[in-house]
């Protein structure tokens, strides 16, 4: 498909992105995904309507047009939970359009997402957690890897970091307070208590790292001394996985599900667990309600079983 789009239709989407970038609410990969799905659109209606459509022509098109884009993003094989992202991101360019331009976006606004079903975080059992990460620093070739890998899986399983915001750290935040300032998605801040065992975990990776560790370099280091990457956490965690024998589910970012579900187990409230993941909203946080509504289920089936 041509990706022909007129310049008056990439203004208004780099004026789009702009004032999202202003507000704050979303993060750079969010503003990224925003720019692709909406980018695909824009392509899509090029090929459709037979030449790339300016603000004028946007601002014509209707629940046909919407129909034609949303048949063929599932024709691609485009799922239903990706289709609604989409199209959640061409409604937001579109409101934002509409006031802009001054034209009625009802027809695109009402446009229904397809329905599915929520995908429920999929915790580790207490266990499982603790195996995890004992097992990610007996595999590392060096003690001070394993060191390493051991901190930041503390960090993500007894703070409930997520990667990115535990591979943010520097050496300006190590020792590590009784209170971690956490920037996350968006922007957001939050204050994160950060046990015992997690300080000691990295006093003792930063008693051992070769590198040096300045203030405003990473605080978690790669062998060859740059920055610690996502890709190497989560390879780390697939060796470990495999040798335990969890399920694919077992993920560094399962570790901050099983932060929170073991929080919600213990009796925790469920805006103090919001605050703590750094969700914006708390139906966001409400999702571990029902993976302990679903456990509560599965165990209640097993017990009594149908005749």
């Amino acid at each position: 498909m041509s990706l022909a789009i007129s310049a008056g239709a990439r203004d208004a989407l780099a004026g789009w992105l702009d004032h999202l970038r202003a507000l704050g609410n979303a993060a750079d990969n969010t503003l990224e995904a925003y720019r692709a799905d909406v980018t695909g659109f824009l392509a899509f209606m090029a090929e459709y309507e037979g030449g790339a459509p300016g603000t004028g022509a946007l601002a014509r098109l209707g629940l046909r047009q919407m129909r034609a884009w949303m048949a063929h993003e599932r024709g691609r094989g485009i799922g239903a939970r990706s289709l609604a992202r989409k199209l959640s991101a061409v409604k937001s360019f579109y409101r934002w359009l509409s006031a802009r331009e001054g034209f009625d976006a009802t027809a695109v606004l009402s446009v229904r997402a397809p329905r599915f079903a929520p995908r429920l975080p999929r915790p580790m059992a207490r266990d499982a957690a603790r195996e995890m990460i004992e097992t990610a620093g007996a595999q590392a070739r060096e003690d001070w890897t394993g060191a390493r890998d051991i901190a930041v899986l503390t960090l993500l399983y007894g703070c409930g970091l997520r990667i990115s915001e535990a591979l943010g750290l520097t050496g300006a935040d190590a020792p590590l307070p009784e209170v971690l300032r956490i920037t996350g998605k968006g922007g957001r801040e939050r204050l994160v208590p950060v046990l015992p065992v997690a300080r000691a975990a990295v006093e003792t990776y930063r008693r051992l790292c070769p590198h040096p560790l300045a203030p405003a370099e990473p605080l978690f280091r790669g062998l060859r001394g740059g920055a610690l990457s996502p890709r190497q956490v989560q390879k780390t965690v697939a060796q470990a996985r495999h040798a335990l024998g969890l399920p694919a589910s077992a993920t560094p970012h399962a570790l901050r599900h099983s932060f929170a579900t073991h929080l919600l187990d213990a009796g925790g409230d469920l805006r103090a667990i919001q605050e703590l993941l750094g969700h914006a909203s708390l139906s966001t946080t409400q999702a571990y309600t029902a993976v302990d509504t679903a456990r509560l289920m599965e165990v209640y089936s097993k017990a009594h079983p149908r005749a």
